[in-house]
């Protein structure tokens, strides 16, 4: 297989265990390059995230990390987080896990598709989020007012100091720090959190993908919307935002760890 191997940048550590990672693959006959960041700080020559191709991606580091590589990319390529960070929800291994993992793995790898919310707002295409798009004010202590509408029929509207349009896969992330519920990753639909609502009876909506669903922001105030902590966007006074599915997913790596089996573990150990 061809392999790019992507590492977190701040972590020494880290960047010796990609280096020793390059060597054990590349012992078991398999071609490794570097992402141009990664290889700069191992000396060695690097591809840049959006001429990233071959067969696997394998992102030693967080959450973050694999949303920066997912984000980068140009064509999606199946991912294979190796976990050094906190908890790692999108990272299926662990140090001590990925050699073993790579020794044993003598058949093509299990790839599986994970939805990518596109956003564009007033007709203008402003990326895809694999874990969330978050609308906040960029004023501390202001609220926003918002309104839903599925298919052209107003479904609700609300104050709230923001809103969350999340992904399945982004369940595990700040849509379940603001109270929102663990999706499965199977389920084709857009979770809609609003953060801090003024009423009570704003509670968190999951509408299907095959409808058409828009988003008003309906205020004066200044606000932005941010895609998966890497884009940040202003956005007009009465923006109106799209969401619809993307049209190319992002793939990753089945390592045989059940999707719930691995939340359950991760939040026990948080």
């Amino acid at each position: 297989m061809k392999i790019v191997l992507v590492s977190r940048i701040d972590d020494s550590d880290a960047l010796r265990y990609t280096a020793d990672l390059a060597r054990d693959l590349e012992a078991l006959g398999h071609d490794v390059a570097f992402e141009e960041g990664t290889a700069g700080h191992l000396g060695k020559e690097g591809v840049p995230f959006e001429k990233i191709t071959g067969d696997l991606v394998v992102v030693v580091g967080g959450d973050g990390s694999v949303l920066l590589t997912v984000h980068q990319m140009r064509k999606q390529v199946p991912v294979l987080g190796i976990n050094w960070g906190e908890v790692g929800f999108l990272a299926d291994l662990e140090p001590d896990e990925a050699r073993a993992f790579f020794s044993a793995e003598k058949t093509a790898l299990r790839v599986e598709r994970r939805l990518r919310v596109s956003l564009s707002v007033d007709g203008r295409w402003l990326g895809n989020a694999l874990n969330e798009a978050v609308i906040v004010t960029d004023r501390p202590a202001k609220m926003l007012r918002f309104g839903v509408y599925v298919d052209g029929t107003p479904a609700e509207r609300f104050r709230a100091d923001g809103l969350l349009i999340s992904t399945p896969t982004g369940s595990t992330a700040y849509a379940m720090s603001a109270g929102g519920p663990i999706v499965d990753p199977q389920i084709e639909g857009f979770l809609l959190v609003p953060l801090a609502p003024y009423m009570l009876s704003s509670r968190p909506h999951i509408i299907s993908t095959g409808r058409n669903l828009e988003i008003t922001l309906e205020t004066e105030k200044p606000a932005h919307l941010v895609i998966d902590g890497q884009s940040t966007f202003e956005l007009d006074r009465e923006a109106t935002i799209r969401v619809k599915k993307a049209d190319e997913p992002a793939l990753f790596v089945y390592t045989g760890k059940p999707f719930f089996e691995k939340v359950n573990h991760k939040l026990r150990n948080l």
